[in-house]
Formats: structure tokens, C-alpha cells, sequence
């Protein structure tokens, strides 16, 4: 997960808020101790200004402890002070104090000038840095993010969403502090903030790419998650929209298609807000149901929302293929001529299925009273799967042609007329097996 370089640089722009004077100074009403507040005050602000920051803690705890309330630039320039100090030592137990300090320091603004929806967002991004890899600050960190998001009503800074979900991710992690459907309810507020900001004009492709990445490596969610946790939440309130719109996104991207949970999403999601889309891919699965008298209207439908004649005509083929299996044989033929009509690249489909509906309607179209014109079905279909440029299929139909001999007999010749009756109704050209 790539997110230090970025949180790096988001460093600088967290920092630029030193203060050198505000309005606002209450000094101690003695003069002796004015005195020194005054001394300490520059001293530590000279040292910030020469990055010692080491050296400035002293003073500034001084007053900090002494005159809290001398202006609140001691608590702007006391998070610099401090995160600089934290920086500059290589003792880590001393870091890790300077550290802390930095979040007393916030946590002592509060109580004195109740202002947090200035510099939380702030807290937050230090809290992290500080704390990602210590178990038992994780919380704190997470609260301090959601917390700034609560008050501001976003995070200002796009990559802090990195950070956020990180920290959710490490919390997780360390501590088990959520249900599975819990940690996908806050990824899937950070992409509709992301997708606010996107709208925006701002770009959130590198905290987009970083927070997927995190809940793959989380592993929550898989079929099997999706089927037996979603589902049945989903199957307990049928007319929830978002966590439909959650199981269709995610059996969408863990490939997840022939689960009922996925199903029933889809079927509430099309109902409310069809597209060509999602009607298209519930036609195929009650395709692959056999459930044709539920794939007919949602065919119909999406024939309706089609946007140009390649997608009509998937629609077509999948038309004369649910009226192929529910027998209706000719409606059958006319939606796969339309298919092919409206899409060349289903032509050999489209008319490979009419030679197949020809094929299995020798029994449904003999009439007993003329090989010639019983068989000519075949000759029919034969001319079918020429148009399909199918090889294997027109010999199949040749192999069933009648021979020379029951055309003799019924006093018939090879090149003349015959028309097959029967729901096929065409007229062929007379041609023998032999």
C-alpha cells in the first residue's frame, strides 16, 4: 500500500499554520510573571524559527502549564514544536512522549476554545503517522478521522482517505473492531466522498486505487461471503436498496454471477432502475435457470432500453432462443432473422437456430402422405445452416434429404419446386441425398 510518499507531502500543508502573533494575548496580571511569560514566549518562538525544536519544548511547556490561556498560538505553534522535537530525536521513548504531546496539545485546544472543526482533520493525519503501528491507539485514530468527517462533513484533503481506511484496515487487524459488512459500509462512504470529489474536478484516482487495494488485502469478501452473509440479510428486507446495490457491486467484482443473493439483487435493482445492463444480465442467468416465462418479459424490456442495433440484436437472439424452448417456433425464426439483420456478426448464430428448429419438426410437420414433401424440411434447413456457413450442420441436413427413387416414385424431379408446409411454410428447391 503506497500511502507514505503521499501522506509525506501532505505533511507540509498540514504544518503551515505557525503562528507568530494572534490577537488575543492575556497576560498574567503580575508583572513578574508577565515578564517571563513574555520571555519564555520569545524564546520559544525563536528557537521554532531556527527549527530547534528540541530546545523550544522548554519554554513552551512552561507556558503551556503556567498560561494555558495566553493565546491560542501556543497550541498552533505547539504542534510544530512538538511533531519537529518528535522528528529530531533518535531516542524513541522520548519520541514517542513528544508524540503524545502533540495530541494533548489538540485535546487541550479543545477544552479551551471548543474549535475542532479547524484543526481535527489535522489530528487525525498526526494520529496516524504516530500511531498506525501501536495496537492500542488504532481506535483513537480511526475516531479522530470519522470525527473530522462528522464535523466538516468530508476530509479537505483526498489521500487522508487513504490514511483513514488504512488505519480501519490495521484497526481491524490488531484489535478484530469490525464485522465484515461493517468495514465495507465505510469503504463504500469513502467512495461516494471520493465520487463527490471527483464531480468536483479534484482527482481521486490514487486514493481510489489505494483503498480498493487495502480491502483486497483484507480478504472479506468472497462467493461464498456474498451467498451465505449477504444474502440473507438482503432475503430478511427485500426492498433494501443499498445493500442490494453493495451485493451486485461486489458479486460484480469478485465474479461472483450464479449466486442467488446476486440474483435477487439484480432483480430489485432492475425493478427500480433498469438499464439495458442489468436487464441483459437477467435474461441470462434465468436463461440459464430454463426459466423462459421469466426471461420473456425482461428480454421485451430490454429490447426497450437498447441504445443501437448491436445491442437490439443480442436482444433478438436471446428472444428467438426463449421462444425457441417455449415452442414457438415460428416467432422463434422471425427474432433470429431479426438478430441477423440488425447484427451481421449473428448471422451464423441466427440462422443456425432456425436450421435447428427446422431439424426438430420432422415429427411436428409430417403428413404422411409425401416422402418428398416431409422431407423437404430438411432441405429447408440445409439452406439454413448455408446461410450460418455451417459445414457440419449442412451435411447433417443433406444426410436426410430424399432420395432419387421416392422422387421418381412420387413422380417428381431434382430442381423442381416443393414448399415444406407446415410452420415452416417455405418453398426449396427439390434435391436428393444420393
Amino acid at each position: 500500500m503506497k500511502i507514505k510518499s503521499t501522506l509525506l507531502g501532505l505533511s507540509a500543508l498540514l504544518l503551515a499554520g505557525m503562528v507568530q502573533a494572534q490577537d488575543g494575548w492575556n497576560w498574567p496580571a503580575d508583572s513578574a510573571e508577565e515578564a517571563k511569560a513574555r520571555e519564555l514566549n520569545a524564546a520559544y518562538t525563536d528557537y521554532m524559527k531556527s527549527d530547534q525544536f528540541i530546545e523550544a519544548t522548554k519554554p513552551l511547556n512552561w507556558l503551556l502549564v503556567n498560561v494555558p490561556e495566553l493565546n491560542e498560538s501556543l497550541y498552533i505553534n505547539g504542534v510544530s514544536v512538538y511533531k519537529g522535537a518528535a522528528d529530531a530525536t533518535a531516542d524513541e521513548a522520548q519520541k514517542r512522549v513528544y508524540q503524545d504531546s502533540v495530541m494533548a496539545i489538540y485535546d487541550k485546544r479543545e477544552q479551551i476554545y471548543d474549535n475542532a472543526p479547524k484543526w481535527i482533520e489535522n489530528k487525525a493525519y498526526f494520529g496516524y503517522g504516530f500511531y498506525k503501528g501501536t495496537k492500542e491507539k488504532l481506535g483513537d485514530v480511526v475516531a479522530d478521522f470519522e470525527r473530522a468527517m462528522e464535523l466538516n462533513g468530508e476530509l479537505s484533503l483526498v489521500d487522508l482517505y487513504a490514511a483513514y481506511f488504512d488505519a480501519v484496515y490495521r484497526h481491524n487487524a490488531y484489535n478484530k473492531a469490525y464485522e465484515p459488512e461493517e468495514v465495507l459500509a465505510i469503504y463504500d462512504k469513502i467512495q461516494v466522498d471520493l465520487d463527490k470529489m471527483a464531480a468536483e474536478g479534484k482527482d481521486v484516482s490514487r486514493p481510489k486505487s489505494t483503498t480498493e487495494t487495502i480491502l483486497v488485502a483484507m480478504k472479506l469478501i468472497d462467493c461464498d461471503f456474498i451467498e451465505n452473509t449477504m444474502g440473507p440479510k438482503l432475503a430478511a428486507d427485500p426492498t433494501n436498496e443499498t445493500l442490494a446495490n453493495q451485493i451486485f457491486k461486489y458479486s460484480v467484482q469478485y465474479k461472483c454471477f450464479s449466486s442467488d443473493a446476486f440474483l435477487t439483487a439484480l432483480e430489485l435493482i432492475d425493478s427500480k432502475n433498469p438499464t439495458y445492463s442489468t436487464s441483459q444480465v437477467r435474461v441470462m442467468r434465468y436463461m440459464q435457470a430454463k426459466d423462459y416465462e421469466k426471461a420473456l418479459p425482461v428480454v421485451q424490456k430490454a429490447l426497450e432500453l437498447a441504445e443501437n442495433d448491436t445491442q437490439r440484436g443480442e436482444m433478438q437472439m436471446e428472444l428467438a432462443k426463449i421462444y425457441g424452448n417455449m415452442g414457438r417456433k415460428s416467432d422463434a425464426r422471425n427474432a433470429a432473422k431479426e438478430a441477423a439483420s440488425l447484427n451481421e456478426e449473428l448471422v451464423k448464430d441466427a440462422y443456425t437456430l432456425v436450421a435447428q428448429l427446422y431439424m426438430n419438426s420432422f415429427n411436428e410437420c409430417r403428413g404422411g402422405q409425401s416422402r418428398a414433401k416431409d422431407y423437404s424440411i430438411y432441405i429447408a434447413a440445409y439452406n439454413a445452416y448455408q446461410r450460418a456457413g455451417d459445414s457440419k450442420g449442412m451435411a447433417s441436413a443433406r444426410s436426410r434429404f430424399p432420395s432419387k427413387e421416392e422422387l421418381f416414385t412420387e413422380g417428381l424431379q431434382v430442381g423442381s419446386s416443393i414448399n415444406t408446409g407446415c410452420w415452416i411454410g417455405e418453398t426449396v428447391t427439390l434435391a436428393t441425398r444420393d
